[in-house]
C-alpha cells in the first residue's frame, strides 16, 4: 500500500518560520563582507571555500548516497541509494534486525547548486499494511550548503534506536523513507523492508 501524500512529509513545528528568507548562493557571497556575525553566520552554511562540485547538467539540489544501519555484532548493512533506479527494488530484498538489538542509521549525501534548508528524514513503519504505534519518525538532518572538493558528502548520523523484542513482533516490515526540506520539496522517496527475527 502505498503511503498518503502527507503521511511523508516532516511534522510541523507550532509557531516555526525561517530566519531568513531563502537567497540564491551568489546573494549569500556578496553578503557584508565587514560584518563579523554575518561572516559566523556564513560560515555555519558552509560558504567557508572550497570548489563548488554542483553538476551542471544534474538539476537535482539534494542527491542521496546511501543509507546505513551499524549495530554491535554484525557487519554494516548499507543501502546504496547512487545509481539511478537503485531504490526501485529495496522493497523485494528485506534485510535481517535481531530483536531487541540496538542500531543506528546514518545518511550520506550531498548537496548542490542552492542552500540546502531544514532537510528531514522522514519514515513511516507498517505491518500487513496497517501503520504500527509510534511508527512514524521524523529526524531533522539539517541545512547544507553545496559540497565541495574539502567536504564532497555529509554524513548524519541518527538517533540510537532498540529494535522491539517478543516473538509477537517477530515478523516482516515495510518502511516508507523520503528526504524532505522546509520548503516541503521531497528530493528521494522510497521503499524498503526489514525482518525482526530471534537473530541475525
Amino acid at each position: 500500500m502505498a503511503p498518503q501524500e502527507d503521511e511523508l512529509l516532516p511534522e510541523e513545528t507550532s509557531g516555526y518560520k525561517l530566519s531568513q528568507p531563502k537567497q540564491s548562493l551568489a546573494e549569500y557571497h556578496k553578503m557584508d563582507e565587514n560584518d563579523e556575525s554575518l561572516q559566523r553566520y556564513k560560515q555555519s552554511l558552509g560558504l567557508g571555500g572550497g570548489t563548488d562540485l554542483s553538476d551542471p547538467n544534474d538539476p537535482r539540489v539534494c542527491i542521496i548516497q546511501k543509507l546505513t544501519m551499524e549495530s554491535p555484532g554484525r557487519p554494516p548493512v548499507v543501502i546504496d541509494l547512487s545509481a539511478p533506479g537503485s531504490a526501485d527494488n529495496l522493497k523485494k530484498t528485506p534485510f535481517k534486525i535481531k530483536e531487541g538489538a540496538t542500531f543506528t542509521m546514518s545518511a550520506q549525501f550531498k548537496v548542490q547548486h542552492e542552500i540546502l534548508s531544514g532537510l528531514h528524514y522522514v519514515q513511516v513503519i507498517k505491518r500487513k499494511g496497517i501503520r504500527i504505534p509510534g511508527g512514524k519518525s521524523d529526524e531533522m538532518i539539517g541545512s547544507y550548503a553545496p559540497s565541495t572538493d574539502k567536504s564532497p558528502f555529509y554524513t548524519k548520523k541518527f538517533a540510537e534506536e532498540t529494535a522491539p523484542a517478543g516473538w509477537a513482533v517477530r515478523g516482516s516490515y515495510t518502511v516508507s523513507s523520503s528526504f524532505v526540506d522546509d520548503d516541503k520539496k521531497t528530493h528521494l522517496q522510497f521503499e524498503w523492508a526489514f525482518e525482526i527475527d530471534k537473530d541475525w
